[in-house]
Formats: structure tokens, C-alpha cells, sequence
């Protein structure tokens, strides 16, 4: 009977000890598909406030004319970048492109403006003014990042939020949890052709 209570209390003890260890931890992801969905849906009231600086696009592998979900669209707030172009075209899909980028999470309990997931060309906070660039084909890229870049004219600086269904989906990717909004800071420097070489860029 006592070797009963003696297994019992060190069974209370290495619970209340677990307990202890995990109390004040912040779980980064905690309930992360709910916070995601309500953070994406927000984005609306930011098109109806502002719709001058805001763009809601479909995903180009569908087509206009018929009913989709609201997680088939990307949005894009246009910002400022002094480098517009007075430009009217666009990149195809089968074109290679230059840009300039950088993506991040939604904001986090340890991170405010988001995790950056892919530091991509800019070193720390992303400015046009030193960020470097590369070069991509439109279609080695996700539906969402695609999406924008078809839409964007050389100069164009967007920051694009695309749902997980145009991104890395319900189960995510290295760095990334399953259905994480993706947050671009995206500028389009360039664009060419299949089989055209592209500018060199300075």
C-alpha cells in the first residue's frame, strides 16, 4: 500500500514539474489555421477602406467568368517604390523574371511584422533602396506568387498576401506550417521572353 502512494506521489510530482517547465511558453503556432483564416479575411476591409492601393486577383489558373472560393484570390497592397516604369505590360507565365523579394508569416507572438521564412534578396528589414535581386521562371513559382507577378508592371512594388491554397498548402514545407498565409514584399524589376535574354541589371 505504501509502494501504491509512494508511485502515486512521484507520478504527481513529474506532472506538476511538466506543467511547470511548459507554463509562460509561447506556443508560436498555437491554433494557427483559425489565426491564419481570420488574418486573410481581414485583408477585405483593407480593399473596401483603400481600394485605391489595394488589389484583390484571382489566381491565373482560373478563369474569370466563374465562382470560386475567397482563398482562390491573392491581395496586393501597392506601395510606393520610385521606380514605376509608366509601363503597361505584364510578365507571362512563360517568362523569366527579375525581382527583387522577400516573404514572412503572418505576425506572431514573437514576431511582430512576421517571421521571415526566406530572407530572399534583402539582408534584414526589406528596402528597395539596397536589396539585391534574382532571377525566376513565373512558372517554377506558386499559384499566388505567379498570380501577382502576371499582374505587375516592371517598377512595381507590391506586398502580396497569399492563402495557403496558392501557396504551400495544408501541410506547409520546410519553415513554413500547413496553412500559413504568405506575406511578400515583392518588386519587379524585369522581364523576358522564353529564349530572350534578360538586361543585365545594376
Amino acid at each position: 500500500m505504501k509502494l501504491k502512494y509512494f508511485i502515486f506521489a512521484c507520478l504527481s510530482l513529474l506532472s506538476f514539474a511538466s506543467c511547470s517547465e511548459t507554463d509562460g511558453e509561447v506556443d508560436e503556432y498555437d491554433n494557427w489555421q483559425a489565426r491564419n483564416a481570420v488574418f486573410f479575411a481581414s485583408l477585405e476591409d483593407s480593399l473596401t477602406a483603400k481600394p485605391g492601393e489595394w488589389k484583390k486577383l484571382k489566381s491565373w489558373s482560373l478563369r474569370e467568368d466563374t465562382l470560386t472560393a475567397s482563398t482562390d484570390y491573392i491581395y496586393a497592397h501597392v506601395m510606393p517604390s520610385g521606380m514605376e516604369s509608366g509601363e503597361t505590360t505584364s510578365p507571362f507565365y512563360t517568362d523569366s523574371v527579375r525581382v527583387m523579394y522577400q516573404g514572412r508569416l503572418i505576425p506572431s507572438a514573437s514576431y511582430s511584422e512576421g517571421y521571415v521564412f526566406n530572407p530572399g534578396t534583402v539582408y534584414g528589414k526589406f528596402t528597395p533602396v539596397t536589396g539585391a535581386t534574382t532571377k525566376f521562371l513565373v512558372s517554377g513559382l506558386t499559384d499566388g506568387f505567379a498570380t501577382a507577378l502576371q499582374n505587375m508592371h516592371r517598377g512595381d512594388y507590391w506586398r502580396i498576401y497569399v492563402p495557403y491554397s496558392l501557396g504551400y498548402g495544408e501541410y506547409g514545407t520546410t519553415g513554413i506550417p500547413g496553412y500559413s498565409v504568405l506575406v511578400f514584399d515583392l518588386i519587379l524589376i524585369d522581364f523576358s521572353p522564353a529564349g530572350q535574354a534578360m538586361p543585365v541589371w545594376n
